[in-house]
């Protein structure tokens, strides 16, 4: 007959299902509602007898041809009993055979007594049900969970605005075992063991109606104990240890899963033991406990394979580790390795201890539930007493809500009971003013259930909260509802006679309240849903509607969830996350990313898969030609060991400030790494080469043992000098394994990145009288990331290429790089049966960011203020989550849009991936694609590249986008992978031109630098040492700082007795002394600042182009006095030189020559002459220095290892000083002696210096006298103009 009836069923199935008949043989068990009697259903109403409850049946034509209500509103409903608890896995609608009535959308909902329904939710958050849209069709819908109810009711949303609500319906489903025991508060059962057992799984149904309550109770033999405790909702699982002799310290873990679950409605709990884990289960979330590995064999193996006793619904004695009560409610179902613990407790065959009954009795406390704004309800006060007593019970999430208002009887003024802040508040207002104000409890919104008891004892009004929390106040006059109450309500409630006791300043209350009560008497919500008592508007009778947001949480990186009734909030402070849900990472995930953002050495936080598992990680960047990624451990030094009699061996563990996964991410993604390995050695051998088994060995990150050196190839058993073939002796491959009565030593780096970094290192041959060695053990340290520049260039519209199915279900971010020419295209595009994702170009200055999750079509928009198609990179950056979806474009403001309040939340797709294109070949994308991320994962597409036509790997042309960064005149220099900054012509050095080149100066040491004719052939590298001879004007630049006075800064001359000094004056002023032709007298151009000589650094830049002068001091412009005075070469410059120079220089520059830096950098040129100690500072930076921050070259200092270099110094060799932050770094700052002297050929002469009008430009300390009288300079200019006509 079923099959006969299943035939006849799908027969009037839509369409759609036999797109996958292996999915409709699955949807269908049996049907559960055709064959009921008619007394199986009720309804909320009828039309009239043909129109009954009982005609509701799937495909039925008698009577009127299904149920139809009375009126067709949202208050209606059609309950069916399935007779028992059935497992429902399906539903389906049809509309009312013949007509033009049917249900477009409903509600489902189910229970197990016909009270406290349920509503049944599709991935969480969907709530309503698809329906007809006509009256014949058969719409179904396959459970994602099955339900186990009795009971099942349909709440119609909405219908065809043409007709009236009409509906026949069929459930799908099979029968369902059910064994059942209650326990109420004092009882349990106490099940023993036989014996260790083979298995581990235990699984049963629990229904509470406590909030706490001890659930099971597990003890070992030895002292270990398992609990399973329900705490205010919430359901934990603690493990225990004993104390077991031959084992130490105490162990203790917990998990919680679920959240309300004391709603009085069935959840599902399982644990299982597996591999020193502890999986657990509730309903449909688990969470894991790891049991430490040395106690998870014995110890916890122990307790779940060999139990000694397990008591269910409560403990023999509640322990202090305990909540106060045993279990409440019902167990269902309870196995313990497929064996019925409820079944043997039913056959005597365990102990029973108190009163257990194998039923489930209900308790029925109706709730109602205030879900909207316009949610209220209105009772009629009808008190034979003189007094006020109301009470309630109150669950919510929301920290305000009106509860309960009323007017007073003899007009005085109005009592108001709500939430505030979480707590109680009870004020009475008459004309404004508060008359009684009082406040109790504190943390109601914490979904728990709370009492709330008001009440009048003769004159005082009191106020409880939960029946212990109280307040009292007395009142003048008695406080007596005038004719109704309110609970719940908006802003203005509908239009009534009096609804001006309606109106509420505190907030909406979202919530459920049960137990209402006035004057002592519970009130029947069943007769007020039927509109026999009271008024009503927006309640959801019979249920409590509450959903924990929360639970499971959708914050993740351990953001910090807390939410209201309908939404839910993610802090993510401290998480190194941001976004709605915490998803994206605010890290980059390299130290090359951040270089080309123009960041310098330093430490940052690397998130190597952005938002992925694998946390961020505080990581030094050492910004020099590449970025490299310095990761120490605990033991950089230089660590010395002596023969030791009855120690055969030093073990050596190294822990990094990166763990595991972290390390291995990095390591990974990196391009290149290595990690210096040094050992010094006297009559202490190393690998014991050629032939013998080796001393000492190290262990890598995977915890392989190896037996190579650094600067030797994996598996040899080498050292450096035998892959050089120059060790000490020929024979052998170390030079340590010489076994000289001598220091010796083999270094060198490890750089096969499977095996990085060394995680322990094991020094055998330290035992015999006369040995001693020592070992270091370098950060490990890598460049490059293989991601950041992975790229792709499509050259034609039709190409694409194609990768698995996108999977981000709950949560999607993408993220990729792109530049173009092209006015518009698609950069990627995945698809799904109805659901989709795609990211375009839709014009040059918008990107879109669309998708559809089951709701309709969602776009996030961004419009640029720039065109994006300037072939210059760009960053794209879109994220969707639960809460919403939001889209980013280089460092402008994003676009956000909300996702829909109780809307699918599944992306839900199926085909592949297409990026620069779509499916269709249409819309396609030109111009390149780089760091293409999703979810965290970098798509490989320069290796699809390879494989696709019409695309091309990699991307060339960076400087248009990154060459901004290099600074100083630095040239932007392109690479196949990134760029790199020619300081060459710069007085600058460092990553980007960024670094001050400085010495401090004292009389003694003197630089000579002597221009020569640049060579046709000279290298580009050299070619700030030379400079043409026919420039016709000068541009320079330097900073100092001095307390000197007066000072040379700056002596030019040629061998035509022309010069310019640059110098201090005596009263510290800045004046420049120009001589351009023999025979005529030499000028100065005195600035109008305060004295320079106080020790601070000041930045002097000096341009001549032909017959204009511009001087500028720390950004102010100084003015300028001639004279006609004549002297021979100057003696005050004489005297100046002989004073010599004492304090800081710093980027020196003259035209395109950077004397000092060449005197630095390359101090055995030709063209510079160096007498006395020059050596590097950073007296001349800028910003306050840090040894962190300071630019070093990566170098090892003797690679491959010598012989005969004498003892090692601990903490002396490649080794550093100080521990700071986690990086070990050396600043050293050298004073510096030296004088600047360059000679230069002098230009063109100067004839007039014509008389201009000051611009009004004042000195910033002396706006009156702008400059002082020397009566010893020559020729003071002072003019107070930028340019100068000499």
């Amino acid at each position: 007959m079923y099959i006969t009836q299943l035939i006849h069923t799908i027969a009037y199935f839509d369409l759609n299902f036999f797109k996958n008949l292996t999915l409709v043989a699955n949807l269908i068990i049996f049907p559960l509602v055709s064959n009921l009697p008619q007394s199986a259903f009720r309804s909320s109403s009828q039309l009239s007898n043909s129109h009954g409850p009982g005609y509701a049946k799937l495909n039925r034509r008698d009577g009127a041809g299904g149920w139809s209500p009375l009126v067709s509103n949202k208050y209606q409903w059609l309950e069916i009993d399935l007779g028992e608890r059935t497992e429902v896995t399906a539903v389906a609608t049809q509309g009312r055979y013949g007509s033009s009535d049917w249900v477009n959308g409903y509600f489902l909902m189910f229970s197990d007594t016909g009270h406290n329904w349920r509503q049944y939710r599709q991935e969480d958050s969907i709530g309503a049900f698809s329906g007809n849209t006509n009256a014949d069709s058969v719409v179904m819908h396959k459970f994602q969970q099955p339900v186990f109810t009795q009971f099942l009711r349909v709440l119609p949303l909405d219908w065809n605005p043409n007709g009236r609500v009409g509906l026949r319906l069929e459930a799908y489903g099979c029968r369902y075992k059910s064994d059942v025991v209650s326990f109420e508060g004092t009882s349990y059962l106490l099940f023993r063991t036989t014996g260790p057992s083979t298995r581990n799984l235990l699984s049963m149904n629990f229904k509470s109606r406590h909030n706490t309550g001890i659930l099971m109770h597990v003890e070992g033999q030895h002292g270990q104990t398992l609990t399973l405790e329900l705490l205010k909702g919430k359901l934990f699982l603690h493990l225990r240890k004993g104390t077991l002799q031959g084992t130490s310290g105490d162990f203790h873990t917990t998990a919680s899963s679920g959240s309300l679950l004391d709603d009085q409605h069935w959840h599902r709990v399982t644990m299982e033991h597996l591999r020193g884990r502890v999986n657990f289960t509730v309903d449909k979330t688990t969470q894991q406990l790891q049991v430490p590995q040395h106690q998870s064999h014995f110890e916890i193996n122990e307790v779940m394979l060999f139990f000694h006793k397990i008591s269910f619904g409560g403990v023999p004695a509640v322990g202090s580790e305990h909540s106060r009560r045993n279990f409440h409610g019902c167990l269902e179902n309870v196995l313990y390795n497929d064996v019925n613990v409820i079944e043997m407790a039913r056959d005597q065959q365990l102990s029973i201890m108190g009163n257990v009954t194998f039923s489930c009795p209900e308790t029925v406390a109706m709730p109602v539930t205030f879900a909207s704004p316009e949610s209220f309800l209105r009772l009629p006060w009808e008190a034979a007493r003189d007094g006020l007593a109301v009470s309630l019970q109150l669950r919510t999430w929301n920290k305000v809500g009106l509860l309960v208002t009323f007017d007073l009887r003899h007009q005085a003024g109005t009592l108001w009971l709500y939430l505030s802040e979480a707590k109680l508040r009870l004020q009475i207002i008459k004309a404004g003013r508060v008359t009684a104000d009082m406040a109790a409890g504190m943390a109601l919104n914490d979904g728990q259930w709370h009492s709330v008891d008001l009440s009048t004892q003769r004159d005082r009004l009191v106020l409880a909260v939960d029946k212990a929390d109280t307040f009292t106040t007395t009142t003048s006059l008695p406080v007596m509802p005038s004719s109704h109450i309110f609970l719940g309500g908006t802003i203005r409630c509908p239009s009534t006679e009096d609804d001006g006791g309606c109106r509420n300043p505190f907030g909406v209350f979202q919530g459920c309240m049960r137990l209402i009560h006035r004057d002592n008497t519970l009130v029947d919500l069943i007769k007020v849903q039927q509109m026999v008592i009271g008024n009503f508007s927006d309640l959801q009778m019979d249920m409590c509607g509450i959903i924990d947001r929360c639970s499971p949480s959708h914050c993740e990186h351990g953001g910090k969830c807390t939410q209201a009734w309908s939404t839910f909030h993610c802090n993510c402070s401290s998480t190194g996350y941001a976004g709605a849900t915490c998803h994206s990472s605010i890290y980059e995930p390299s130290c090359e990313a951040y270089k080309h953002q123009g960041n310098t050495s330093g430490f940052y936080h690397i998130d190597v898969d952005g938002s992925g598992p694998i946390k961020p990680q505080l990581i030094y960047c050492n910004m020099s030609d590449k970025a490299w990624m310095v990761i120490q451990h605990n033991n950089t030094e230089l660590t010395k060991l002596r023969a030791s009699s009855g120690i055969s061996q030093h073990l050596a563990h190294f822990n990094y400030s990166a763990d595991t996964e972290q390390l291995g991410a990095l390591i990974t993604q990196a391009e290149y790494c290595e990690q210096e390995l040094s050992y010094h050695c006297k009559k202490s051998r190393l690998l014991n080469t050629p032939d013998g088994a080796p001393f000492t060995w190290w262990v890598g990150r995977l915890g392989e043992a190896h037996t190579y050196w650094g600067g030797a190839l994996p598996s040899s058993q080498q050292c450096a000098c035998g892959l050089q073939d120059d060790c000490a002796e020929p024979a052998r491959f170390c030079n340590c394994d010489s076994d000289l009565d001598a220091w010796a030593n083999d270094s060198g780096v490890l750089s096969h990145k499977d095996h990085l970094p060394v995680r322990l290192l094991a020094v055998g041959d330290i035992n015999r009288p006369g040995s001693e060695a020592a070992y270091r053990v370098g950060p490990l340290q890598c460049y490059g990331d293989k991601d950041f520049w992975n790229a792709a260039y499509f050259n034609k519209e039709t190409s694409y290429l194609h990768f698995p199915t996108f999977h981000g279900e709950l949560s999607a971010d993408i993220s990729f790089f792109f530049k173009t020419s092209s006015s518009s295209g698609v950069f990627l595009e995945n698809l799904g049966i109805k659901d989709f994702i795609r990211i375009e170009l839709s014009s040059p200055t918008e990107i879109v960011f669309s998708f559809d999750v089951g709701n309709g079509p969602f776009e996030v928009r961004v419009e640029t203020p720039m065109d994006l198609n300037d072939e210059r990179w760009h960053h794209v950056r879109a994220e969707r989550n639960v809460k919403e979806a939001s889209l980013h474009v280089d460092h402008l403001p994003g676009a956000r849009q909300k996702a829909p309040a109780d809307g699918h939340i599944h992306l839900q797709l199926n085909s592949q991936l297409f990026v620069g294109g779509t499916a269709s070949r249409q819309k396609g994308f030109l111009g390149c694609i780089r760091t293409l991320k999703l979810n965290g994962n970098t798509l490989d597409l320069e290796e699809r590249a390879n494989i696709t036509p019409g695309v091309r790997p990699g991307c060339p042309g960076h400087c248009n986008t990154y060459g901004g960064l290099c600074q100083n005149q630095g040239h932007c220099v392109e690479r196949h992978n990134g760029f790199t900054c020619d300081c060459s012509v710069s007085a600058y050095t460092g990553t980007f031109c960024h670094k001050e080149v400085s010495a401090y100066f004292r009389p003694g040491t003197s630089v000579t630098y002597v221009f020569r004719e640049l060579s046709g052939n000279a290298s580009t590298q050299s070619s700030y040492l030379y400079s043409d001879l026919s420039l016709r004007g000068e541009n320079v630049s330097l900073s100092f700082s001095t307390s000197q006075t007066p000072a040379l800064l700056l002596y030019v001359s040629s061998y035509h007795r022309e010069y310019l000094a640059v110098f201090l004056n005596r009263n510290g002023q800045l004046d420049v002394k120009y001589k351009l032709q023999s025979n005529k007298e030499a000028e100065v151009f005195r600035s109008n600042t305060r004295n320079l000589a106080n020790g601070q650094l000041h930045r002097v830049s000096i341009r001549r182009h032909a017959e204009s002068l511009s001087v500028q001091v720390r950004q102010i412009l100084p003015s300028c006095q001639m004279s006609d005075k004549s002297s021979e070469l100057d003696p005050e410059i004489a005297r100046l030189n002989s004073l010599g120079f004492t304090g800081c220089l710093s980027v020196v520059q003259f035209n395109a020559v950077a004397p000092l830096k060449a005197a630095l950098l390359y101090p055995h040129t030709s063209t510079v002459t160096v007498s006395g100690t020059l050596t590097e500072s950073n007296c001349g930076s800028s910003s306050s220095s840090s040894p962190y921050a300071a630019e070093t070259t990566h170098s090892l200092l003797d690679p491959f290892g010598t012989v005969g270099t004498g003892e090692p110094v601990v903490n002396a060799i490649s080794s550093d000083s100080a521990l700071i932050g986690g990086v070990i770094a050396v600043v050293i700052f050298v004073i510096l002696a030296a004088l600047a002297i360059m000679a230069r050929f002098l230009y063109r002469r100067k004839e007039t210096c014509p008389t201009q009008e000051p611009k009004g430009v004042k000195s910033e300390d002396s706006p009156e006298t702008l400059f002082s009288n020397d009566p010893n300079s020559q020729g003071v200019i002072n003019d107070n103009q930028k340019e100068y006509f000499i």
